[in-house]
């Protein structure tokens, strides 16, 4: 399913800025996290810069993916906030480039048209969306038949994404998760917390595994060098299709967190 090399286990780089995101992110880098996720959005890139441009790691070995704001889709800007992103980055290219949300509109066409350019002029190796809905992810391949390599959305057991999922598997754009584990609140829940003694492996283990075993790939942030560390050792154990199954159920409580309170500019969810 993931034909990026170490895609499946990304390192989250929201909300974090500045020495706390440095010193997560060079830990990150020490347990042999090699994808990270930014955006511009986040305002961290030139920390995530710095960072990378004095790590022993080699660029080829390393998968960066940022995203294009909304603001920036207009012909005049996107490739000039892309090339931003890049200085801020100290890359000549980027891994992955998103579309950071689908526009206010709905229309996806002019922005997608933008992210393809960026492809072709060698700004960036792979693309994706992000916040799309499923009849987004239909007009996607619709419009175009160049690969995309994500579509990176809100997801974790908390939250049912079944009508996404099936989207995605019928137009071949996989899905990525953020808020992974429910900003901490999936954590919490009894079903998690029972599997998490029964497997001997921490919460946050089991919610990734869950949506590793789903097909997903996965960005998660912790500034906890046990965290960091668990969160990325996800490798060498399964659920069974009865736990798993356990944990879908949880999917009824739909706990949004990325909602139109949170994000005024939000699609109408599936």
């Amino acid at each position: 399913m993931h034909h990026l090399q170490g895609f499946e286990r990304a390192f989250g780089t929201f909300p974090l800025k500045g020495d706390e995101l440095a010193t997560a992110l060079i830990t990150a880098l020490d347990v042999g996290y090699r994808a990270i996720d930014t955006a511009q959005m986040y305002k961290n890139e030139k920390t995530i810069g710095s960072v990378l441009s004095t790590s022993r790691i080699k660029r080829n070995d390393l998968l960066v993916t940022s995203k294009v704001p909304i603001d920036q889709f207009d012909a005049q800007h996107f490739i000039p906030s892309v090339k931003q992103s890049l200085e801020d980055l100290q890359l000549d290219n980027l891994d992955v480039l998103l579309l950071h949300w689908p526009p206010a509109n709905g229309k996806i066409e002019a922005s997608v048209e933008q992210l393809l350019i960026a492809k072709q002029n060698g700004l960036t190796k792979h693309i994706g969306v992000s916040n799309y809905t499923s009849v987004m992810l239909e007009q996607l391949v619709q419009f175009s038949d160049e690969t995309f390599v994500c579509n990176q959305v809100e997801f974790h057991p908390l939250l049912d994404q079944s009508k996404l999922l099936q989207a995605s598997n019928k137009t071949g754009i996989p899905l990525s998760s953020y808020c992974s584990v429910a900003r901490g609140k999936a954590l919490e829940d009894p079903v998690i917390v029972d599997l998490a003694e029964k497997y001997q492996r921490t919460p946050g283990q089991i919610v990734l595994k869950w949506i590793l075993q789903k097909g997903l790939s996965i960005n998660t942030m912790s500034t906890n060098p046990d965290n960091i560390r668990a969160n990325f050792n996800l490798l060498d154990f399964n659920l069974s299709n009865v736990d798993s199954a356990c944990i879908d159920a949880l999917g009824r409580h739909n706990y949004r967190i990325v909602n139109k309170n949170l994000v005024p500019w939000a699609p109408d969810w599936d």
